[in-house]
């Protein structure tokens, strides 16, 4: 087993560095490259790992096996080469914001609420959070201005390697028994936690936290929150579409909401015209189509549910069955067909295998759509 000199951890802000190539191994895709010392982080404790070049060739992801740390490349380095290694700063420091803040979070929830981090994934996009307890919106709210509070008091972060006596006596947050050195990460009067992720090292450095959402989960919660830059990244998003809702709705951008829901109630009463309206004229349709035959119909600009019923409301005028088309966008269409104590379901096969349809429902009605035109609808519906 190789062992790799971990700068990270000597410094966590060291960008570039000089290793030399211990082992080089093919792998089906690409290659594993161990080095003597390296800057990379490997995937763990919930951390994804860094990513960056060594010389010109690309370190897509980096992990620990057996005490051995693999950085995986897109090409062979030569064992005993000398290699300029390079992360990606960028990536590093944001999953660096991310993580303190995660322990600035979980650290304030412990203290206040006595709830565990149970689970914990960073993604590209926001950190999810799993906590065995329930929050409410006014108690999330609290612990959103704490820890922003507590990052903006700019802290220096202690990182320790206690022995086994020392750690007897520290009251810390972790997930699992722990076994050989253990590496004890602290916020001051925030969070102890065993971890081995990197960290920023004062809290300033994350910049702002901000809980985004809480789903119910399991017995407790998951909470999705984002940290630093990502923070800015998203009021930047939420203030264009904020901006681009207060042009649309001629309002001004502390009254999107109440421009947005003046929209909904103007939107509610058309519904309700446009249904009464639906329902006259599909009496009338009715009414038109009273005593005939089976009844062939088609009509633009028709939804799903108003398909439904004007289908329904010329089954019971007719003495037959009564088959209803509307047009969709795509040039496809959608049905609706029934008939009193009729039983369409050996017709309705036949017209989806015909017309490259797909649909069902009960016995006397059923509704679907077909891929076809509708000199082919009609065509069927002649034989």
């Amino acid at each position: 087993m190789t062992e790799t000199r971990r700068l990270y951890y000597e410094d966590v802000y060291k960008k570039e560095f000089t290793a030399t190539v211990v082992e080089c191994r093919e792998q089906k895709k690409g290659y594993v490259v161990i080095l003597d010392e390296s800057a990379f982080y490997p995937e763990g404790g919930g951390q994804p790992s860094d990513v960056g070049t060594l010389g010109d060739t690309k370190v897509t992801e980096v992990h620990e096996k057996d005490g051995e740390l693999l950085h995986y490349t897109d090409k062979a380095l030569e064992v005993g080469a000398k290699v300029e290694g390079k992360i990606d700063w960028v990536h590093r420091f944001d999953l660096m914001q991310q993580h303190s803040g995660e322990h600035m979070v979980s650290g304030i929830i412990h203290e206040k609420y006595g709830y565990d981090n149970v689970g914990f994934h960073m993604g590209s996009d926001v950190i999810t959070v799993d906590l065995n307890g329930m929050l409410d919106d006014s108690q999330l709210a609290e612990i959103e201005r704490e820890v922003n509070e507590r990052v903006w008091e700019d802290r220096k972060v202690v990182i320790t390697y206690p022995d086994a006596e020392e750690l007897k006596t520290i009251d810390y947050r972790s997930k699992k028994e722990l076994t050989g050195q253990v590496r004890i990460v602290t916020f001051p009067g925030v969070d102890v936690c065993a971890c081995c992720g990197t960290h920023v090292t004062h809290t300033g450095e994350i910049g702002m936290v901000k809980l985004l959402s809480v789903v119910k989960f399991h017995d407790g919660i998951r909470m999705e929150m984002i940290c630093g830059k990502r923070v800015l990244d998203y009021l930047n998003m939420v203030n264009e579409q904020n901006h681009q809702i207060s042009m649309k709705l001629s309002a001004k951008m502390d009254r999107t909401a109440d421009a947005v829901q003046r929209l909904q109630d103007e939107n509610f009463r058309m519904k309700g015209q446009v249904a009464r309206m639906e329902e006259e004229m599909f009496r009338a349709e009715a009414k038109k189509w009273e005593g005939a035959g089976s009844v062939l119909i088609f009509k633009e600009g028709l939804e799903a549910d108003s398909v439904r019923k004007l289908a329904d409301a010329v089954m019971n005028t007719c003495e037959g069955c009564c088959a209803v088309f509307s047009r969709n966008e795509d040039g496809s269409y959608k049905y609706a067909m029934g008939e009193i104590d009729g039983d369409l379901r050996q017709y309705t096969k036949e017209m989806n295998a015909a017309l490259n349809g797909r649909g069902g429902g009960k016995p006397f009605f059923v509704q679907g759509s077909v891929q076809a035109t509708e000199d082919e609808i009609r065509n069927f519906f002649e034989k």
